[in-house]
C-alpha cells in the first residue's frame, strides 16, 4: 500500500493512480464500518487546524465530523479568527500552527495561498478548496462513481458548464484513475491554461483521456457521468447576468441526458441552482447521486487524514 504519511493535498496532480486508488478503497472501508457501527478512532489526540476564509456548508461539516469521528480534534478558524486578515504572512502562520496542530486543512481563494502554506508548514497540508482546484471533492466524486459503477478505468464522463476549479481537479482524478472526460464549456470559459499545464504535466495519455469542446452535445453522448457545476460561484455575483447569458444552452436537463447512456449518473458538487445549470427533475431524478457525494465527502476526508496522520 502506498505511504502517504506526512504529505500534503494540493491539487491531485501530486498523487498517483496507486495513491488515489488506496484512498478510495480505505473510504469505502470506513464508510462500511460506520454503517455496521464499528467505528475506531486511529487519531485519539490529534488536531486539526481548519482555516476557513470562505464560507461552507459541506466541507466545514464533513471535515468536523469526520475529525471527531476519527478521535482527533477540529480547531475552526475563520478569517476573523486569525492574524492573517491584520497582515500576518501565510508564512508565518503555516509554521506557527505547525507547532500546535497536527494537520492543516485551508479553504481559501489564490491557490498560492495553499501552496505557500504547504511550503511554510511542518505539517500535511490539505486544499479544501482554491480558485483553481478543489481536490477532496474529486476524492468524493470517484468514491461515489467506484461505489455505484464498480469500476473507473474506462469508464466516459462528461462536465458541462464553467471551467472553474471543480472542473479542473475532476479533469486530473478522472484521467490518472483511467476514466476519459470530456470538458464542455461556452467560449472563454474554458478551464485555464494553467490548468491545462499541469493536467497535461501530470496525465499519462493526455490527448486520450481528457477532451475540451464548446459543444455540450458533444460531451454528452455516450457518457456514463454527466457532472455540472454551478455557472456563477462565490465572488463573482457582478458577472451573473453576463454569465447566465453566455451559458444559455448548457443546462442538463432530460433532453441533454438522454444523449448520455442510459443508466449514466448525474452529478454536482452542490449547492445547486434549479432551473440554472442543471433541470430539477435531472438533479431529483432517479439518475441522480447527488446527495451521495455529500456523503462521500465525509468518507473520503476520513480515509485521507488517516492516511496523512495514521
Amino acid at each position: 500500500m502506498p505511504n502517504l504519511k506526512g504529505r500534503d493535498l494540493l491539487t491531485l496532480a501530486e498523487y498517483g493512480r496507486d495513491d488515489i486508488y488506496h484512498l478510495l478503497a480505505k473510504g469505502l472501508e470506513l464508510k462500511r464500518r460506520q454503517r455496521l457501527g464499528a467505528l475506531e478512532r486511529p487519531l485519539d489526540g490529534k488536531t486539526v487546524a481548519m482555516i476557513f476564509e470562505k464560507p461552507s456548508t459541506r466541507t466545514r461539516v464533513s471535515f468536523e465530523s469526520g475529525v471527531a469521528q476519527l478521535g482527533a480534534s477540529a480547531i475552526y478558524l475563520g478569517s476573523d479568527d486569525l492574524q492573517l486578515a491584520r497582515g500576518e504572512t501565510v508564512s508565518d502562520t503555516g509554521k506557527t500552527l505547525s507547532r500546535y496542530v497536527d494537520a492543516i486543512v485551508i479553504r481559501t481563494f489564490g491557490h498560492d495561498r495553499v501552496e505557500a502554506l504547504a511550503d511554510a508548514a511542518d505539517v500535511p497540508v490539505v486544499n479544501a478548496l482554491s480558485d483553481d482546484y478543489h481536490p477532496c471533492q474529486t476524492l468524493a466524486d470517484l468514491l461515489t462513481i467506484l461505489e455505484r459503477k464498480d469500476r473507473l478505468a474506462g469508464l466516459r464522463v462528461a462536465y458541462i458548464g464553467d471551467g472553474n476549479n471543480v472542473c479542473n481537479s475532476l479533469m486530473i482524478g478522472a484521467a490518472k484513475v483511467g476514466a476519459r472526460i470530456s470538458v464542455a464549456t461556452p467560449k472563454g470559459y474554458e478551464p485555464t491554461s494553467e490548468a491545462m499545464a499541469v493536467i497535461e504535466d501530470c496525465v499519462r495519455g493526455f490527448v486520450d483521456s481528457v477532451k475540451v469542446t464548446n459543444d455540450p452535445i458533444e460531451a454528452v453522448t455516450g457518457a456514463d457521468i454527466v457532472y455540472t457545476d454551478v455557472w456563477v460561484s462565490m465572488g463573482q455575483d457582478s458577472e451573473r447576468e453576463a454569465r447566465l447569458a453566455k451559458f444559455d444552452g448548457y443546462q442538463v436537463d432530460k433532453k441533454m441526458m438522454r444523449k448520455a447512456k442510459r443508466d449514466a449518473l448525474f452529478m454536482h458538487c452542490l449547492p445547486a441552482h434549479r432551473g440554472e445549470e442543471v433541470a430539477a427533475d435531472v438533479i431529483d431524478g432517479p439518475n441522480s447521486v447527488v446527495f451521495d457525494q455529500a456523503e462521500n465527502r465525509l468518507h473520503a476526508q476520513k480515509a485521507l487524514l488517516v492516511a496523512l496522520l495514521g
